[in-house]
C-alpha cells in the first residue's frame, strides 16, 4: 500500500506553525508496513487543493489530508477535496447526530460545521467538534495535531502493507570512503541504504526482508570504523 500525504494551511507556508502532523503520519503509516511517496503542503485555496488531490487520488492507494477542517472562512479542505472526487457539500446527517450526542445542538454549531462531501463516511472528532471524512480512497482530517491524531487511530487499521526493517550502523569515516562499501551492500544484498553524514556517518539498511538486512549490517560492521553502541 502506497499513501500520499496533503497537509493544508497558509501558517504552515509562512513558517508561522511547525507541520508535526506530517512527521506523525508518515512514522505511524511506515510501522504498518505503508510506503508514503509523497508529502505536500498547500495553502488554503480551494483550486489547489482539488487539483492535487484529484492527481494523487489516481496514483496512490490513499491519500491524506490534514488542516482546513470547520466551519470559519479559510476552512476549504472540505470544499476543495468534494470538488477533487466530483462532489457537492451536504450536511452529513449522521455527523449531526454525533455532535447532539456530544451535547451539541444546532442552535450552537456553526453553519457548515457537519458539511462533508455527499456520499462520504463521517469520522467523528472525539477531541474537537469538527467531523473528519473518508471518501473513495480519500482521508479528511483536522489539522490540531491532537484532533487529527485521535482520528486517525480510528481508521489506523484500514492502513496495511509489508513492514520494512531497518538498521544503522554509525561509522567514524569520511562519507566519500565509504562509497564503494555502500554499492557493494545494494548490489549483494539487494536493500536500500541511505547515508547521512555528521559528526559521524549514519548507514541507514532497509528491506523487506528482516535476513537481507542482518546480513548486509553485519557485512557493513566487519569492515568499518564503527562507533561504539551504533544505533
Amino acid at each position: 500500500m502506497n499513501a500520499a500525504v496533503v497537509t493544508v494551511g497558509d501558517e504552515l507556508l509562512a513558517g508561522r506553525t511547525t507541520d508535526t502532523n506530517a512527521t506523525w503520519l508518515c512514522e505511524r503509516l511506515t510501522d504498518r508496513g505503508v510506503s508514503v511517496d509523497r508529502i505536500t503542503t498547500l495553502p488554503d485555496r480551494i483550486g489547489d487543493i482539488a487539483r492535487v488531490v484529484n492527481e494523487y487520488r489516481a496514483e496512490y492507494d490513499a491519500v491524506i489530508v490534514t488542516g482546513g477542517l470547520g466551519p470559519t472562512h479559510d476552512d476549504v479542505t472540505m470544499e476543495g477535496v468534494a470538488a477533487a472526487l466530483g462532489r457537492s457539500l451536504e450536511e452529513h446527517d449522521g455527523a449531526l447526530v454525533w455532535l447532539e450526542q456530544e451535547g451539541y445542538s444546532n442552535d450552537d454549531l456553526t453553519d457548515g460545521t457537519a458539511d462533508l462531501p455527499a456520499g462520504a463516511r463521517a469520522l467523528h472528532n472525539d477531541v474537537g467538534v469538527a467531523p473528519g471524512a473518508v471518501l473513495e480512497g480519500v482521508y479528511v482530517l483536522p489539522g490540531v495535531p491532537s484532533e487529527m491524531r485521535a482520528m486517525f487511530e480510528t481508521v489506523e487499521s484500514e492502513f496495511s502493507g509489508t513492514p520494512t526493517h531497518r538498521e544503522v550502523v554509525v561509522i567514524d569515516e569520511p562519507e566519500s570512503a565509504l562509497l564503494d562499501r555502500v554499492e557493494r551492500l545494494r548490489a549483494e544484498f539487494d536493500v536500500s541504504v541511505g547515508s547521512y553524514p555528521g559528526e559521524f556517518v549514519r548507514i541507514a539498511i532497509e528491506s523487506t526482508d528482516e535476513t537481507s538486512v542482518e546480513r548486509a549490517t553485519a557485512w557493513l560492521r566487519e569492515r568499518s570504523e564503527t562507533v561504539s553502541g551504533d544505533a
